[in-house]
Order: C-alpha cells, then structure tokens, then sequence
C-alpha cells in the first residue's frame, strides 16, 4: 500500500471511531478492553495521535514518551479526539517525502512509517469503539478490506514482534504459519526459539502448527480482538500468541 492509502485509511477509521464513540456513549465497556471504557478509549488513541503527530510536524529524531491526557469528558473529550486526529491526517498530508524523524519500526521512509502505523492504530482502536456499541468484532471484520488486513498482519509479525520487547518464545525451536486463505501470497512462517521471533512471508517450511483464515479475521484475532479463526497443529502454539502476544 502507498503512503497516500494509509492516510485516507487513517481519516477515514478515526472518523468511524468517533462515530462509534459519541454513539455508545464516555461509560460504555469496551468488550475487546474489558478494562477499558469509552473515555479510556479516546483519551489513549487521541494521546497516540498527538505523539505521532509531534514527531512528523517537528521532524523529532529522538524519542519522547506520550503526554499524558487531559481529564476531559463527553463532548469535550470527543472535540478533543477528533481535533487530534484531523491534525495528525493534516500533518502527514502535508509533510515532505524526505521527512527525517524517529520512528520504531523498518519502513521505506519515516513518513511511511508514521502513515501505516497510524492507520492501523486507529483501525484497531476502532473496533473496540464499534464493539462498545454493540457491534460483533466479527462483523465489523467484514468491513475491513483484505489488503489492508493483510499489510497490518505483516507489520504486526515482521514489525513488532521482531523486536526484542517481544514475548512470544519457546524453549525449542517451534514453527508458527500465518495463512491468509482468502488473497494470494498472504502466508507467514514464523520461527519461534528463546530468541525474539524471525518471520519470514513464505510457506515453505514445515510448521507445528498453523492458523488461518480469512485476513480481516487474523488481522483482528492476532490482534486479540477476536478468537483464531482455525488452529490446526500443536493447539499450545496458538496458546502461547493469545497469552503472550500483547504489545506493550
């Protein structure tokens, strides 16, 4: 996907979540975050714009932790989300393709980091505000387009589990395979060990086990908004994702 998809995918799923928002309502639980609320919801997405959003309009090349939320609610909580939402679509929008700052991720350009990221930030954290309104994650999953699923599987595996903050190891080598069954060439072979994860996109291994289904349904359920859609192999391997696999 191009930098220019990730925005409007960004604009479009911080709109939706905002629409989702306002509708459940500050108090409403959040099923996919049983510790969360609503106002939780939006004050921890709209506090990952604004971070983003600093690092992009300043051209930041160190890190820097979040801020820390204002203690708004209802209405002013939602006019805060939706003013740092629509800045951080304005600030990628706008910035230049040779943007240097710090991001945390490989990607062909730190402006194509940011754009990608943030979309699928956003993604996620939409689901969770359409099931605080009633919604099934499984039929919000049908809203999601399968190469946009897919691109979010592949950051998810090769991005954020590469890293050495990953939990998700074995005391022996094991093999994990991510199948797609609905897009081509969307299939992951990921070699677990007491070594941060290696993810190849490929099938060409033998695998312990394997998970699969379609990609909107793996790209939420390896997520954790949603159960792994089919397991077959060693079951403890889909165990120890769902146990494990929180990024923190």
């Amino acid at each position: 996907m191009e930098t220019a998809e990730f925005i409007h995918a960004l604009d479009r799923e911080g709109r939706s979540l905002a629409a989702a928002a306002a509708e459940a309502g500050p108090d409403a639980k959040v099923p996919t975050c049983p510790e969360w609320q609503v106002r939780d919801l939006l004050r921890h997405t709209g506090a990952v714009h604004r971070w983003a959003t600093s690092f992009v309009a300043d051209g930041d090349p160190s890190f820097h932790p979040f801020d820390e939320p204002p203690e708004l609610d209802g209405d002013a909580l939602l006019d805060w989300f939706r003013e740092g939402h629509l800045r951080l679509v304005d600030t990628l929008s706008c910035a230049p393709p040779d943007l240097r700052c710090w991001h945390f991720l490989p990607a062909p350009s730190p402006l194509a980091f940011w754009a990608r990221r943030q979309a699928h930030e956003t993604a996620v954290h939409r689901v969770d505000a359409e099931s605080a309104r009633g919604r099934a994650p499984e039929e919000i999953a049908r809203d999601i387009a399968t190469g946009f699923a897919a691109d979010g599987i592949d950051e998810l595996l090769r991005g954020f589990h590469a890293r050495a903050k990953s939990r998700v190891r074995t005391d022996r080598p094991r093999v994990l395979r991510v199948r797609a069954t609905d897009t081509a060439d969307a299939v992951w072979t990921v070699r677990l060990s007491a070594e941060p994860p290696v993810t190849e996109r490929n099938g060409e291994a033998d695998a312990d086990c394997e998970v699969s289904g379609p990609a909107a349904q793996l790209y939420l359920a390896l997520w954790n908004r949603l159960p792994l859609p089919a397991v077959t192999g060693d079951a403890a391997l889909a165990t120890l994702w769902r146990e494990k696999s929180a990024i923190g």
